[in-house]
């Protein structure tokens, strides 16, 4: 973290867009950078550096992590580069979550208060920072009150070690429970929720959120846009080394096994065809329009990026200039590919209103 005289490079966005977190006011870039399993994981030391460089340089300020990654290297990692990139701290946006902790003690993980404040300030010593713009609820805790979990998030943001709490992999009941209670209580709730969102995941962020966003405002931080690499096309031939499947084989071995069923086989040659559609009708990669087609959608704050290289930063930035050739032609081609858009809520009979007008 630099200030005054330490800062050694100004933050240029360039041509990225911004959208609000939520209902916040904090304005998050459209793509953010990521450490799940690269940053202090397969990654560490200078190439680091490259990479988060390499996307402060391209107009991506957020920067998301957590106490679980890598086991806490992750945060060791990015909080060192900030320091020594020397970014000024209001120029970015630094995210954490807390859950699975890094002991194996009673109250070493979870969502009680104890671990919710203690892990809070383990997260920023690691980081290196005073405090993060946003603490995520890594997953739900169903061991503890609502009420507890709630009220120890509002304490972390008065100490001012967070400005908002976030969810991630909550369901949406677990979701309106916190908001009720937060109400009740007259607290902050939680304004975003961390999931996965891609062209093969899409029942709960489209469906299951749905009345999320319109009662609540609720923005999605969205991890796993590329199903893992699976929408880059990288795997429609087999399993390369040193791709993600292949250095992290033990967590993915479910995936990498469903792709030689029928399941498996059929997303690959959905994959080949959103290829074609890319390259022809586009003129980008299936990377790009995966990432687009995400980005595209209104309740999508930011979308998180993950790389191993800075090379992967630069090239999947060439989204951007995708989302705007997503007409409703090509949305509707791309659905005629996918075939698995979650169905509209019932409405049991009654005549559609005037799609003009408020819905």
């Amino acid at each position: 973290m630099a200030s005054g005289s330490d800062v050694k490079v100004e933050f240029d966005p360039k041509n990225m867009p911004f959208r609000r977190l939520g209902p916040s006011g904090l304005r998050v870039p459209v793509f953010s950078l990521g450490g799940w399993l690269t940053l202090g994981g397969t990654v560490i030391g200078d190439p680091v550096k490259d990479i988060i460089k390499a996307a402060f340089d391209n107009g991506i300020n957020m920067f998301d992590t957590a106490e679980a990654y890598a086991k806490g290297k992750s945060e060791v990692e990015m909080g060192r580069v900030i320091k020594e990139l020397g970014l000024r701290r209001t120029d970015i946006i630094v995210t954490t979550k807390l859950f699975w902790g890094l002991r194996t003690g009673p109250n070493d993980g979870g969502l009680s208060r104890k671990h919710i404040i203690e892990g809070t300030k383990e997260c920023l010593e690691r980081l290196g920072l005073d405090y993060v713009d946003v603490i995520f609820a890594h997953r739900p805790d169903v061991s503890v009150p609502m009420e507890e979990t709630v009220r120890a998030f509002n304490w972390v943001i008065e100490k001012g070690w967070a400005f908002y709490w976030a969810t991630s992999e909550w369901s949406a009941h677990e979701i309106e429970e916190a908001q009720h209670m937060a109400t009740k209580l007259g607290l902050q709730g939680p304004i975003a929720e961390q999931c996965q969102h891609n062209m093969f995941h899409r029942e709960r962020p489209e469906k299951e959120y749905r009345p999320l966003y319109k009662n609540y405002q609720l923005g999605t931080t969205v991890f796993s846009a590329l199903a893992s690499g699976l929408l880059t096309g990288k795997y429609n031939a087999g399993i390369p080394e040193g791709t993600r499947f292949s250095t992290h084989s033990n967590f993915f071995k479910g995936t990498v096994d469903s792709l030689q069923k029928e399941e498996g086989l059929t997303k690959i040659r959905k994959v080949n065809e959103l290829s074609t559609l890319a390259e022809q009708e586009l003129g980008c990669t299936v990377t790009h329009l995966a990432l687009a087609w995400v980005a595209k959608n209104p309740n999508t704050s930011t979308v998180i990026l993950g790389a191993s290289k800075p090379e992967q930063v630069l090239d999947n930035l060439k989204a951007l200039d995708v989302i705007p050739k997503l007409t409703p032609e090509i949305m509707d081609k791309i659905e005629a590919i996918l075939e698995n858009q979650p169905a509209a809520p019932p409405t049991f009979g009654r005549p559609a209103l005037d799609p003009y007008g408020r819905l």
